[in-house]
């Protein structure tokens, strides 16, 4: 996460110090980025529609945190199949869990998936 911290030029300590983490009564783990945490559902829309660029829509809500060490799982379920000006889409509602635990990221997505 360190790495990712410089790389993305954010300087919030809570991404690479656990004495910072551990002020704001977090525990002692370091916290993941935000961002990295959108693109795990990104990857996960990615490889089922058959590439990035079919992703089409995507709204997003942080619900909690992920730290250093946890196991995570991508899901989301199809709400709806339609046609619209570029070929047909899925309407899905997605989400990103703590392994065993609850729902850190959940949202929408429209993904094209026939033209």
């Amino acid at each position: 996460m360190k790495t990712m911290s410089a790389l993305m030029r954010d300087a919030n300590s809570i991404h690479f110090d656990p004495a910072a983490v551990r002020a704001l009564g977090l525990g002692d783990r370091v916290v993941n980025q935000g961002p990295l945490n959108q693109a795990y559902i990104v990857s996960m829309l990615a490889r089922w529609a058959g590439g990035a660029a079919r992703v089409r829509a995507l709204r997003l809500r942080f619900l909690g945190n992920v730290f250093a060490g946890d196991g995570l799982v991508a899901g989301g379920t199809v709400t709806a199949v339609r046609q619209d000006g570029a070929g047909r889409v899925a309407d899905c509602d997605v989400w990103l869990r703590v392994s065993g635990g609850d729902p850190v990221l959940s949202g929408t997505a429209t993904v094209l998936i026939g033209e």
